[in-house]
């Protein structure tokens, strides 16, 4: 499987950049903001079924074990195989497809557990990982499970309450029978400790960080600091203010988890500790 003249489509993918973070932490908002940047080519959309179409990667051929892939993963097949999905329906911020080598960004909330597999597969990958204070992505986090547009595996074997939605993380049979609450701490709490681990591993040039708070707050700003990090040019002058991304389940706010404040509280023994990392994580990065 090669692309015209012979390249493989992997090579014609340099140095694309990786949207990481826990659910629910705006990572769609930065994303729709970042694809704005000249020379950068996008799916469109997340890549679920792109990915878990590629050899085993679909979880139920897998044990149901989690969406979780690794390096050993990264075989060259596969490599190419998901390569070709991706640059195949590549389109530029003006709707014009990839030719030749480009440079791609890709969102896919499940690649917060993938980023050993695609740090493998891309040497030249860089990978932003986008922090949100957790009272926050927990409120919103219930509020996904709740609405249901966010089923992701509704057919999960033993589990039972509210179809699975979003990740699914290592461990998640040890919930089966749990509160919601203690469901979305927990997989909060995994996604983070998995996340911060494995781009501790990387090289410390292959990682940038954003917390979620700034970016809201001073959106040209950090959006600019975060393209000349990516050697990737920024011609957009943004508002003080960003529209919801296409994902938002209700109307914005900072404070709108405190509706859920008492049951939010309830849940932060559960991740605290992962919080910590990743707080520490973003200050080491940043």
């Amino acid at each position: 499987m090669t692309a015209g003249g012979g390249a493989r489509f992997r090579d014609l993918i340099e140095r694309p950049v990786f949207i990481v973070s826990t659910p629910r932490s705006g990572s769609t908002l930065l994303f729709e903001t970042v694809v704005r940047a000249p020379g950068l080519f996008t799916v469109g959309a997340e890549s679920h079924e792109r990915i878990e179409h590629v050899a085993d990667f679909f979880p139920g051929a897998r044990g149901w074990t989690s969406n979780r892939l690794t390096k050993d993963d990264a075989s060259a097949v596969a490599v190419e195989e998901l390569a070709k999905r991706f640059y195949t329906v590549l389109r530029d911020r003006e709707g014009r497809p990839a030719r030749g080598p480009i440079r791609m960004l890709e969102k896919t909330p499940k690649n917060a557990l993938r980023v050993p597999f695609f740090a493998e597969a891309w040497p030249d990958a860089t990978f932003v990982y986008l922090y949100r204070e957790p009272r926050q992505a927990l409120a919103s986090m219930i509020e996904a499970w709740s609405t249901g547009r966010f089923r992701t595996y509704p057919r999960l074997p033993g589990w039972t309450g509210l179809s699975w939605s979003l990740l699914l993380v290592p461990g998640w049979r040890d919930l089966i029978g749990r509160p919601l609450p203690e469901v979305v701490a927990a997989q909060w709490a995994a996604t983070t400790d998995i996340l911060v681990s494995d781009l501790e591993a990387l090289p410390k040039e292959r990682v940038r960080a954003l917390d979620y708070d700034r970016f809201i707050g001073d959106p040209q700003g950090e959006i600019k600091r975060l393209a000349e990090s990516l050697d990737l040019e920024w011609d957009q002058q943004l508002g003080t203010s960003l529209p919801p991304s296409r994902f938002t389940t209700s109307r914005p706010a900072k404070d709108k988890w405190m509706r859920l404040a008492p049951v939010i509280e309830s849940m932060l023994p559960i991740v605290e500790r992962a919080d910590e990392r990743a707080r520490s994580f973003v200050r080491h990065i940043g």
